[in-house]
C-alpha cells in the first residue's frame, strides 16, 4: 500500500502549503503538511488536494520576517516563534547549498532537546518529510524539510526538573505506570510544566541497534494504547504514538550515534503526552468490524480529521489488528473535518 509514486500531487500540494505559516492562532499547527504527505504514501495522491480544499480554512498566511537567522546568531534565535520565516529562510538557504542528510545530521541533536514544542508537531513533521525524501530528492521536499526544521526551531521548547521512577520491563507497562496529571490548565506548554515526575524505561539504552528495537515498541505500545485510553483527549494522545513514530522514522536517516538520545527524548515526549492527558479509566474495546488496511485508510480519509489520518498513517507502519482498532476508535472519538 506504500507508494512513492505521488505522480507530483504531493509536490504541488507542498507547494499550496508552503504559501502559509507553520501555525495560526499563534498557537495551533498547520497539519496539512504532514496529512497530504501520509495520504500520498498510503496511495491517495490523488485525493490531496480535495482534502486540503477542505482543510484550507485552517491556513493563515505566511508570517513576517524580523532579521536573518544565520551560522553565527542562531542561538540567540532558537526557540523564539516569531522568527519562524527567518528560521524557514535559514534552513531553504543552508539546504540548498548541502546534503539534506547532512543538515539533519548537524541540527538533529541540536533540536532534539526542545521537540515538546508546538506540542510535538515539528518532529512529526521532520518525520514525514524525511520519510518522502528518503524514496526520492526534489525541491518541494527539500522546502518541506526547511519549513519543517525551521517550525521545530522556532517553537523549541525543553522539559527540565522532571523526578525519575523506576521503570517497568516494557513500554506499554511503563506507559501504565506514568503517573497521570490532574491540572485544570489547557494550553500544552501549561501542562507540561506539571509533569514532575515519568518512568525510567530508556536510561539503561546505550547500544544503537537496543535504542531502535525500544523504539519500535514504544510506537506499537501508544498506538495499541490509544484504542483504550483515547478518550483522555482523543486529539492530544494521537501525539503519544506519531511522535516517537516520527523519531523512528528518521533513525535511519541519521548517524548511528544519535539514535539512543533519540529514544530517550521520544520516550519522554510520549510519556509526557501519557501524563497530561490519562483518563480516569481505560475501556474495553473492540471495532465493530474487522477491516482491512486500505478500507481503514479510506474512512480516515473520509472522516477527514487531520489527527485521524496521521493516527491511521503510524497504525499502518505497525500494520497489526490492534493497531488498526486504534485508528477506528480514533474514527469513532473525534469530530470530522467539516
Amino acid at each position: 500500500m506504500d507508494t512513492s509514486d505521488t505522480s507530483g500531487q504531493l509536490e504541488e500540494a507542498w507547494e499550496r502549503v508552503h504559501a502559509t505559516g507553520p501555525e495560526r492562532l499563534g498557537r495551533l499547527s498547520n497539519h496539512a503538511p504532514m496529512v497530504v504527505e501520509a495520504l500520498a504514501t498510503r496511495g491517495q495522491a490523488g485525493a490531496v488536494h480535495r482534502w486540503l480544499d477542505r482543510y484550507r480554512t485552517k491556513l493563515e498566511d505566511f508570517p513576517d520576517r524580523v532579521a536573518p537567522v544565520t551560522d553565527a546568531n542562531w542561538p540567540s534565535a532558537l526557540g523564539d516563534p516569531h522568527r519562524a520565516a527567518d528560521w524557514i529562510d535559514y534552513f531553504t538557504r543552508t539546504l540548498a547549498d548541502h546534503p539534506w542528510r547532512s543538515v539533519l545530521a548537524v541540527w538533529w541533536p541540536r533540536l532534539l532537546p526542545g521537540m515538546y514544542g508546538g506540542a510535538t508537531h515539528p518532529v512529526i513533521r521532520v518525520g514525514h518529510a524525511v520519510r518522502t525524501l528518503e524514496s526520492g530528492e526534489n525541491a518541494p521536499r527539500r522546502t518541506e524539510l526547511a519549513h519543517a526544521l525551521g517550525y521545530w526551531a522556532a517553537v523549541h521548547h525543553t522539559v527540565s526538573g522532571v523526578t525519575l521512577l523506576p521503570g517497568a520491563a516494557t513500554a506499554a507497562a511503563s506507559l501504565d505506570a506514568v503517573p497521570a496529571v490532574r491540572t485544570a490548565e489547557n494550553p500544552f506548554p501549561a501542562r507540561l510544566t506539571a509533569v514532575r515526575q515519568l518512568p525510567d524505561w530508556s536510561g539503561d539504552v546505550t547500544n544503537p541497534d537496543t535504542a531502535r528495537e525500544r523504539l519500535t515498541e514504544l510506537v506499537r505500545a501508544a498506538t495499541h494504547r490509544y484504542a483504550t485510553h483515547g478518550h483522555g483527549d482523543e486529539i492530544m494522545l494521537v501525539h503519544a504514538a506519531t511522535a516517537p513514530n516520527a523519531v523512528l522514522r528518521t533513525l535511519g536517516s541519521l548517524p548511528r550515534e544519535l539514535w539512543v538520545p533519540s529514544l530517550h527524548a521520544a520516550w519522554t515526549a510520549s510519556a509526557a503526552v501519557t501524563a497530561m492527558y490519562a483518563p480516569a479509566e481505560a475501556v474495553d474495546y473492540a471495532p465493530t468490524a474487522r477491516l482491512t488496511a486500505e478500507e481503514v485508510v479510506e474512512r480516515a480519509l473520509d472522516h477527514g480529521n487531520e489527527h485521524v489520518i496521521k493516527l491511521t498513517d503510524t497504525a499502518l507502519d505497525i500494520g497489526d489488528e490492534q493497531a488498526l482498532a486504534a485508528a477506528q476508535r480514533a474514527i469513532e472519538l473525534t469530530v470530522p473535518l467539516s
